[in-house]
């Protein structure tokens, strides 16, 4: 792995916990075959959220009158082996570092023999909708966000 964000690939690789299982549909290839380039962030979407569900995050952000929502202000995939239609994946989401109002999340993807497949990074930042800017972590979200990056790196 040359990705800058993995310093010790099989440490890092232990540290997941959460995956979402994800089989390639026939749309999501591309004229050679194999999954296009722009779905991987498709697959992570999907992970990250199902992993916030997991946390109890998402509810809160969709709960009638909140003002506060997720928005991924930047995303890395590194593709490391080609995937195509009908192979079966998990998508591995963890928590590497939190923030003020941001939070580093990290994936991994891995097929049916456990080959990796794809990795990633990518920050959300929570939104404030009056002010269009960051807004802090509540302490009940730094302690779920944090135990699940603790709960990670304990493994």
């Amino acid at each position: 792995m040359k990705a800058n964000y993995i310093e010790n690939f099989n440490e890092w690789s232990r540290e997941f916990s959460f995956s979402a299982p994800v089989q390639v549909r026939f749309s999501e290839t591309d004229m050679f075959g194999h999954v296009n380039n722009t779905v991987p962030i498709a697959y992570f979407e999907f992970a990250r959220i199902e992993f916030m569900k997991e946390m109890g995050l998402m509810q809160r952000w969709l709960e009638a009158g909140n003002e506060l929502f997720p928005v991924v202000a930047d995303m890395q995939v590194d593709f490391v082996q080609q995937v195509f239609f009908d192979e079966k994946l998990s998508v591995y989401v963890k928590i590497a570092r939190v923030g003020t109002s941001s939070a580093d999340v990290h994936y991994w993807t891995v097929n049916e023999k456990e080959e990796t497949c794809f990795t990633g990074r990518g920050t959300i930042v929570q939104i404030s909708k009056k002010t269009g800017k960051g807004h802090p972590w509540s302490e009940q979200d730094i302690e779920l966000l944090r135990a699940e990056q603790l709960a990670t790196v304990k493994k």
